[in-house]
């Protein structure tokens, strides 16, 4: 029997020619709504999934399904106790997108400090003179405050300290107190990031945990002149709180690339702000992360399939 995997969501063409080469069969699935996504499974092996949504109902009418490779490093669109209660395994690609992420994310910092945005439309509206009225920051010699030192912290920690001299503190709990990183400065709470730091950016996973844990209280800690940048995911943030922190000044701006919900309703207030840079949850989605992203979770489905102890896995 030939194994068979379901790919409901757009991914790299090279990924799906080489499913095809190692004699995998290849279904393309007709989108991400859960009935659908029941009805594509039933003959498949294993998905690919980007934001695909797999809760338990998925899990549950899926009988065949025995691994699941996430497209990405996020799985809180992949319910893991029920991955775990119906013997799915789940497998994703945590190296894929290290650097894409990372580079957008100091984009979004310098894009910030050079106010890229305003000055631009006001340029295109005949402004040529904004260059003497609203002027721009370095980014040399600033704070940046990284919440969350994992493979993408720390590659934004280094392209921040040796491509552009800046300064890094960082707070992660995970790890160990007396671990020595040279690139950083550890400290012991995320107020100490929140109040000191000139740019602030976000880059741990969304659980229960995380979820809304910055809000009001971390924006009032924030520099008025500072920043705040998150390529992780909107729902780690109070966006409302954000908003308002952003129309009343406490923070000089924000460089998003996520948002809660996804898309972003047209009339979010963020869209029309000039201290705000948006982009479309597009970080990792580079030629060459996508690419990897593709053959990473092939690469995990083919050691799920044959019996082999998955590179990269969650459950």
């Amino acid at each position: 029997m030939r194994y068979r995997v379901l790919i409901p969501e757009k991914i790299a063409e090279e990924g799906i020619d080489y499913l095809r080469e190692i004699g995998y069969e290849v279904k393309m699935g007709r989108g991400i709504d859960k009935q659908v996504l029941i009805q594509d499974l039933q003959d498949c092996d294993a998905v690919i999934v980007r934001m695909a949504v797999l809760d338990e109902e998925v899990m549950k009418g899926c009988m065949r399904l025995k691994v699941i490779a996430k497209h990405g490093v996020g799985v809180d669109n992949i319910d893991l106790d029920a991955a775990r209660k119906y013997n799915k395994r789940v497998v994703y690609t945590p190296c894929a997108n290290i650097v894409s992420v990372a580079e957008h994310t100091m984009t979004l910092i310098l894009a910030c400090a050079k106010n890229i945005n305003f000055m631009s439309q006001e340029y295109k509206n005949g402004n040529y003179w904004i260059k003497d009225v609203a002027l721009t920051s370095e980014v040399r010699g600033k704070i940046l405050g990284i919440i969350g030192l994992g493979r993408i912290g720390l590659t934004v920690a280094k392209m921040a300290k040796y491509g552009f001299g800046m300064n890094i503190i960082a707070y992660d709990p995970f790890i160990q107190k007396d671990k020595q990183i040279d690139e950083v400065t550890l400290v012991k709470t995320w107020d100490e990031v929140f109040k000191n730091a000139d740019f602030i950016t976000i880059h741990m996973p969304l659980t229960k945990e995380t979820e809304k844990s910055i809000g009001k209280k971390e924006f009032e800690m924030m520099k008025d002149t500072a920043y705040f940048i998150n390529t992780s995911r909107g729902k780690i943030v109070d966006e409302e709180a954000l908003v308002e922190a952003l129309k009343k000044k406490k923070i000089g701006g924000a460089g998003l690339d996520v948002t809660n919900p996804e898309p972003a309703d047209i009339n979010n207030p963020l869209f029309r702000m000039d201290n705000v840079i948006l982009t479309p949850h597009c970080a990792g989605s580079t030629k060459e992360a996508m690419i990897r992203m593709a053959m990473d979770a092939i690469k995990g489905i083919q050691e799920v399939l044959s019996d082999k102890e998955p590179t990269y896995c969650i459950v």
